[in-house]
C-alpha cells in the first residue's frame, strides 16, 4: 500500500463524529498500575498489533525499544488511523498508553483488549476528542 495515498473511498471518512461535531479523531490517555510488565519487544509488538486489531485498526509499522536488563520498553504501532504506543516502567509495576484514533476504528476495544491482558490494579483513562472540525 502506498502510505501516501488515502485508503479512505468516502469523503470524510477518516474523522470521528461524535454528539453531532466532527473531530480529527480520539484520544486516550491510558496510565495503569499493577501490571507485571512484559520484558519481550515481541510481546509488546503483539499486544499492540492485537489491540489495534480488536479496534479494526490498519497497523503500517511497529517499533519497540527495550531499555536495557530491568528497564522498561518504548513501543509504537502506528496505524493508517493514527497510533497507539506504550512506555514502562517496570520497577513501578506501571505503563503508559497512548490510543489515537480516527474513522471507523473503536478505540473501547483497544482499551478493553488492554485490560483484560494487562488487568492493572488501577487505571486512568482520559478520553480527549481531538481537532473539532465544525
Amino acid at each position: 500500500m502506498n502510505v501516501g495515498t488515502s485508503i479512505y473511498k468516502k469523503k470524510d471518512s477518516h474523522l470521528v463524529y461524535v454528539d453531532g461535531k466532527i473531530y480529527a479523531g480520539m484520544h486516550y490517555l491510558v496510565d495503569m498500575w499493577g501490571i507485571c510488565n512484559e520484558e519481550s519487544t515481541n510481546k509488546i509488538n503483539d499486544l499492540l498489533l492485537r489491540a489495534a486489531r480488536a479496534a479494526k485498526a490498519t497497523v503500517l509499522y511497529q517499533h519497540a525499544y527495550h531499555f536495557g536488563e530491568g528497564l522498561g520498553i518504548s513501543a509504537i504501532a502506528l496505524l493508517a488511523e493514527s497510533h497507539i504506543s506504550v512506555h514502562t516502567w517496570p520497577e513501578k509495576s506501571y505503563a503508559a498508553f497512548d490510543i489515537f484514533m480516527c474513522g471507523k476504528t473503536d478505540p473501547n476495544l483497544s482499551l478493553n483488549l488492554l485490560k483484560n491482558e494487562l488487568k492493572p490494579k488501577k487505571i486512568e483513562v482520559k478520553k480527549i476528542k481531538r481537532g473539532l472540525m465544525n
